[in-house]
């Protein structure tokens, strides 16, 4: 798919013209799949390709993945605000992934009678084309590599506090765990393709849907002790920021758009299921952190599934840890993608040459290569385990970069000519508020993070 898109993009000079870009559409539409409003899942030009239904279950793994088991902490230091956000920040981040993937193309004409034409295809080159290509290209770069490598990390922490919540009576620690867990995440390296992760994707789906609906069924059985006072207006300074981290990492997706909406057959639907899969989000999010909050009110733990009693956090939390290693491959496909596309496409593109041999197999370096990367994320996991300061502290950072700043940025910089100016506020009003969400958040998720470092929090 890579070296199809890069045919293409050779084929196309970045700074043609309009009136070239209208000669030249239908032929540059073959070079890059096709129309998509006539395609054929049986075409083997297609072949590797997702339908809407397939990229709304990554999308929704993305974004309602594992870190809701962090949102009813999230309303017990936020409250209604924190409420309020999860449905806000997910409208951002539907109306910023929507525009990210509009900078892709350009428009074919000035009276918009030609559909708009691919020319870029990926964060990193709309980066290049506001930024530069060196600068823009390597800081946008390494934002989606941190972010998805902390992604990894995150779940791999996870499934250590997870069965760590289920057998904290045993000799195993926390640590030792995530090392295990790790283990079972070494069969990743051999992920071919999109639609590989996709199948993972939907059992992932599955199971989220089951687990929760036996999260919340428990707490509605509790309904005559749920504390409906206890939700307030007010915020706690010190901790809400880093809740609002949480609820931005929880929501960010962006750096898998391009690459979702790359490789789906039919590309008129990308805006539809971003609409649905964030509604579906915010909806859910909302409740299970307010549900979870009222059942549990002061005692409401980091990971809300180990507030629940014995046997049953038991049982939820094995569930979960076989959800939590069914999530951790879209993350970790996507940072090798990308590592392979910047370092082993063969010379002169590359440093490296490729790790794919001539039928379409894994050589072995290159499998070292994926198991290493495995491995690095599983190290660092067992060096930092604290599972939400550190979730806060990244989707402060990175996530607000890549969710809320820079997609306004290239959006205002590369349709301003064509944009409303309410669409421009509204862009520049995301801006200001990802700059004020990361500085706070960075800085008091940063202080809590070092003070559970000094007073050695046990693990």
């Amino acid at each position: 798919m890579a070296a199809k898109f890069l045919e293409a993009k050779d084929w196309v000079s970045s700074k043609v013209t309009p009136d070239c870009l209208k000669s030249n559409i239908d032929e540059v539409k073959k070079k890059i799949g096709g129309d998509e409003k006539n395609v054929d899942p049986d075409d083997p030009a297609n072949k590797g390709k997702i339908t809407e239904w397939e990229a709304g279950w990554n999308v929704t793994n993305a974004i309602q993945g594992m870190f809701i088991v962090a949102l009813p902490f999230g309303v017990l230091h936020g409250g209604y605000w924190g409420i309020l956000a999860m449905v806000g920040i997910s409208h951002i981040c539907c109306h910023t992934g929507k525009i990210l993937v509009e900078c892709l193309y350009e428009p074919c004409d000035e009276g918009g009678g030609q559909e708009p034409l691919k020319v870029r295809f990926s964060y990193k080159e709309i980066a290049q084309e506001v930024f530069g290509k060196t600068v823009g290209g390597n800081i946008v770069l390494g934002a989606q590599l941190i972010e998805l490598l902390m992604t990894c990390i995150l779940y791999v922490v996870l499934c250590g506090d997870l069965l760590m919540g289920a057998f904290n009576r045993g000799v195993v620690d926390t640590r030792s765990y995530m090392m295990a867990s790790g283990l079972l995440l070494l069969p990743c390296a051999f992920l071919k393709n999109l639609q590989a992760v996709s199948s993972l994707s939907f059992y992932n789906g599955i199971v989220h849907v089951v687990i929760n609906a036996v999260i919340l069924g428990f707490c509605i059985l509790h309904i005559s002790t749920w504390g409906w006072t206890k939700v307030s207006f007010g915020i706690d300074i010190l901790s809400f920021p880093i809740a609002l981290g949480v609820i931005v990492f929880s929501y960010t997706s962006q750096i898998f758009l391009p690459t979702l909406e790359g490789n789906m057959l039919d590309k008129s639907k990308f805006h539809c299921m971003l609409n649905w899969s964030h509604i579906a989000a915010a909806i859910f999010k909302a409740g299970f952190g307010y549900v979870g909050f009222l059942t549990f009110q002061e005692d409401t733990d980091e990971e809300v599934v180990n507030n629940l009693p014995g046997g049953l956090k038991t049982i939820v939390n094995l569930i979960l840890v076989v959800k939590a290693l069914l999530s951790y491959p879209l993350p970790y496909y996507a940072t090798c993608e990308i590592l392979e596309k910047e370092l082993f496409r063969g010379k002169p593109d590359t440093q490296f040459p490729t790790i794919w041999s001539v039928d379409g197999e894994l050589k072995v370096w290159g499998l070292g290569f994926r198991v290493g990367v495995v491995v690095v994320t599983i190290l660092f996991a067992v060096v930092v385990p604290h599972f939400t300061i550190l979730m806060g502290f990244i989707g402060s950072f990175t996530g607000c970069f890549l969710s809320f700043i820079w997609p306004c940025m290239f959006h205002l910089k590369l349709r301003r000519h064509t944009m409303s100016w309410m669409v421009m506020m509204y862009d520049i009003f995301i801006i200001f508020l990802g700059i004020i969400f990361g500085l706070l958040g960075m800085y008091y998720s940063g202080k809590a993070l070092k003070k559970a470092f000094v007073l050695g929090v046990p693990v």
